[in-house]
């Protein structure tokens, strides 16, 4: 569908819709009473249920393996959206298509771009001169969205500031530790070998927090193509380097690190493929990974096995 054809489609379903539902905030909350929170992916899902807890009920929209950049809403997602008594996005373009959805939501409801909550001075520019959406990878710019979560939940539920904000400060607490143990980490590999060839541009604040040289094959957005010239570039970098590994990400198709793989050994420099990075989206429900604090820390971890 092209973008002229989107507009129509979208405005046509959010109208459908917002006449199905009403046009104003969804009311009556969900079951026993709760809150109900719509969000875009897992890590603001799980930022919300650590400082909502009981008095919350969160629907992501976006789940494992989901790569927001290329995300399209479909029709149940903007029903979930218009059901919601508060939604919570990334912001900073992360979710591509998107934008005009949060913007036709806000006239409805409290629709809140976690992103708001980080000062421009700490944001990074893209070599497109746009500002880089992925935040959630310097520990520190999360604890702050930590901020923007907690302020609209109270906002929108003050009978239950007290929860919030004794939720927010305890998982401040593990957020603070979890940046002390990433730092510690990844300050125990050489400095020299302290660079991560990932598929596409998303760890830039990650290596801007904790001192590692992040190289991506493609742009800040997975839409972004990559061609044969980028490739060599990495291959010839990994050759005169002599780096050992590089990262598949969970969201992205693997082939185009298995490229850089080929390329080194074709000119006699074996690199291995160090392990699976999480980038724009968790892993499981269930699993370690599938929470903000298990993903950072399983990435880390993988890091130092295959660079140290």
């Amino acid at each position: 569908m092209n973008k002229r054809g989107w507009g129509v489609w979208l405005a046509l379903t959010l109208a459908a819709v917002l006449l199905v539902t009403g046009c104003g905030p969804a009311s009556g909350g969900g079951a026993g009473g709760k809150l109900k929170v719509t969000v875009t992916t897992g890590m603001i899902a799980d930022l919300v249920g650590n400082v909502g807890k009981d008095h919350v009920e969160v629907t992501a929209l976006m789940g494992s393996g989901v790569d927001p950049h290329l995300y399209k809403a479909s029709e149940g997602d903007i029903a979930k959206l218009a059901d919601a008594q508060i939604i919570f996005y990334n912001g900073l373009h992360l979710e591509g298509r998107m934008g005009d959805i949060f913007v036709k939501m806000a006239a409805q409801k409290p629709t809140i771009a976690v992103a708001e909550g980080i000062p421009k001075d700490l944001l990074l520019e893209t070599a497109a001169g746009t500002e880089d959406p992925h935040i959630w990878f310097d520990v520190a710019n999360w604890i702050k969205a930590l901020d923007v979560v907690r302020d609209g939940l109270v906002a929108k539920d003050p009978a239950h500031k007290a929860d919030y904000e004794a939720n927010a400060a305890a998982y401040l607490t593990q957020l603070q530790e979890l940046d002390s143990y990433a730092r510690t980490q990844l300050a125990s590999i050489p400095k020299e070998q302290r660079v991560m060839v990932t598929a596409h541009d998303a760890f830039n604040y990650f290596g801007r927090a904790y001192d590692v040289e992040v190289m991506g094959l493609q742009g800040i957005s997975t839409a972004a193509e990559y061609g044969l010239n980028d490739v060599q570039r990495l291959v010839d970098l990994l050759v005169q380097r002599k780096i050992k590994a590089v990262f598949v990400e969970s969201s992205v198709p693997k082939r185009s690190i298995e490229a850089l793989v080929e390329g080194a050994r074709a000119k006699g420099h074996t690199v291995e493929i160090g392990g699976e990075l999480f980038s724009d989206a968790m892993g499981a429900p269930g699993t370690p990974e599938g929470t903000y604090l298990g993903m950072v820390r399983h990435n880390v971890d993988t890091i130092v096995k295959a660079l140290k």
